[in-house]
């Protein structure tokens, strides 16, 4: 079977129209394979079908194994930037800036789409040329992936949210902003973390930040004493 059989004629294309009829717009190769007799393909050939169709733009490989249509598929409705930031790990959940900006709590729109996961979980990585470019993320599917590692323990405070035809999982605007408190590096910095503060204010759930903050660290609890303290919360409702 040639190339352009596989491609563009024959089952290639035809695994193509099957994955998005089922839904499948980010897959595994696991999830290929279960389709690809319905296509007429044959595992045999499915690594080579996959790697052409990515050469020829039908699909976008984002890492080892997984893979997503390309805009390029009739009317398969693409997936969001977040829907496939988080498909890159397990677990995983859009936070920080991406967060910040989804929440309504900064009008900077990021660069990168930030990923919270855990220090036990794979990411994927970028080395030489590409790596630089990316500054320390992920390129994929023309985005960039910025992943921030915690410990396990310390994976908590998210939310499932729609985003488009997708329920993508995001940090909810209390671990949000305790993660700018913590790392404003990656929210912009301080100053628009203490920004996000003041929107939030009239909506913050007091019991949760600081609930959260106690566990998650001593320090980050101590800076989310002082800016609700510049918020005017009363000091007995901190302790």
């Amino acid at each position: 079977m040639s190339r352009e059989n596989l491609v563009h004629t024959g089952p290639g294309l035809e695994l193509v129209r099957t994955l998005a009829g089922e839904g499948d717009r980010i897959f595994t190769t696991g999830r290929a394979r279960e389709l690809a007799p319905a296509a007429g393909l044959s595992e045999g050939y499915l690594r080579q079908a996959l790697h052409h169709l990515t050469k020829s733009g039908w699909l976008v490989r984002l890492r080892k194994g997984l893979y997503a249509l390309s805009t390029s598929v009739p009317g398969a409705t693409p997936a969001h930037e977040f829907e496939i930031a988080v498909a890159l790990a397990d677990p995983a959940a859009v936070s920080h800036w991406s967060a910040l900006h989804h929440h309504g709590l900064t009008e900077q729109a990021p660069r990168k789409v930030f990923v919270l996961t855990t220090t036990e979980t794979s990411v994927p990585r970028t080395r030489g040329a590409k790596a630089k470019q990316a500054r320390g993320g992920y390129p994929v599917g023309g985005m960039i992936c910025r992943f921030i590692q915690v410990k396990p323990e310390r994976f908590f405070g998210t939310e499932k949210v729609w985003i488009g035809e997708a329920r993508v999982t995001i940090t909810d605007p209390e671990r949000t902003l305790l993660d700018g408190l913590s790392m404003p590096q990656y929210c912009g910095d301080f100053a628009e973390v203490l920004h996000a503060f003041e929107v939030r204010a009239s909506e913050l759930n007091l019991e949760r930040i600081i609930g959260y903050a106690l566990e998650l660290d001593a320090a980050t609890a101590k800076r989310l004493g002082w800016v609700l303290e510049q918020q005017g919360v009363e000091r007995s409702r901190l302790d």
